[in-house]
């Protein structure tokens, strides 16, 4: 009994701590397409005015740069129609001749402010255009916000990720010592270093699965759950908590890699050592 206790705590202190570096990776996931969504959100509801003192080519201002998705001209009517009071018609229309010519512009994706430099310095070659309205202070600060959470994010997952591998092999290293007479013993007998070993290995990538399926039964509940997708919808994305094929293989993969090459850096370790 003494024994299955011992076991079962050595078990769960390397399933916790691969646990651990696949939250965090998940999380970090999350974050990352959230930034991604609210991104191409921003993209659509934000846009560019130009002011040109004359008709321009939508395929010309088009073809300026590839970031550009589409181009409208906006109608003078509704300023022309706050201005108008007690202005003769005749006047009207010359006034319309005479103002210049907006045009909006939607963009592919939400750019950074070098992008949107480069975008109004090409804009601004046009003969024709007198003026490119970025709302440059309302973007940038955008721009660094989500740039400086998602680096937040970014420190938090690797100081998480340094922190638990460090763990992980000292959990390793102590059922290295454990079994190290075992070890001893099949050496002097001639057996190969991965028959020496491999109850390393499977403990390694035991453990390695279990935290998977952890990890799997955990993300699905999460991505099931109405109120994280409420959370979602309230700033306007739409955010694939826990993709059950692409995020699991993925964890998978990390899970049994990380714990495997910690499992062989402790072996060669062990190797030199005798």
């Amino acid at each position: 009994m003494e024994i299955f206790v011992k076991s079962f705590k050595n078990h769960l202190s390397l399933v916790v701590a691969l646990l651990s570096i696949l939250f965090s990776l998940q999380i970090f996931t999350i974050v990352d397409r959230a930034i991604d969504a609210y991104k191409e959100n921003l993209a659509q509801n934000y846009s560019l005015v130009v002011v040109a003192q004359k008709q321009l080519n939508t395929k010309t201002l088009l073809a300026r740069n590839q970031l550009i998705k589409s181009v409208s001209e906006l109608s003078p009517n509704s300023v022309i129609e706050k201005l108008n009071s007690g202005i003769s018609k005749q006047n009207l229309e010359l006034l319309k001749v005479t103002l210049p010519k907006f045009y909006k512009l939607k963009l592919k994706y939400y750019p950074s402010p070098k992008e949107l430099r480069k975008l109004t310095k090409s804009l601004l070659r046009v003969n024709s255009i007198q003026k490119v309205e970025t709302f440059t202070k309302t973007h940038d600060t955008t721009y660094k916000l989500l740039l400086l959470f998602r680096t937040v994010v970014s420190i938090f997952a690797f100081t998480v990720l340094v922190v638990t591998i460090l763990l992980i092999f000292k959990e390793l290293r102590i059922w290295q010592f454990q079994h190290n007479e075992r070890m001893s013993i099949m050496g002097l007998f001639g057996a190969p270093v991965w028959l020496r070993s491999a109850v390393l290995f499977r403990l390694a990538i035991v453990d390695a699965l279990i935290a998977s399926a952890l990890s799997f039964v955990v993300f699905s509940y999460f991505s099931s759950m109405s109120w994280i997708a409420e959370q979602f919808h309230n700033i306007g994305i739409n955010v694939i908590v826990f993709d059950k094929v692409y995020d699991f293989l993925i964890m998978l993969s990390v899970a049994v890699l990380l714990s495997t090459l910690l499992a062989t850096f402790i072996v060669l370790g062990h190797k030199e050592e005798v």
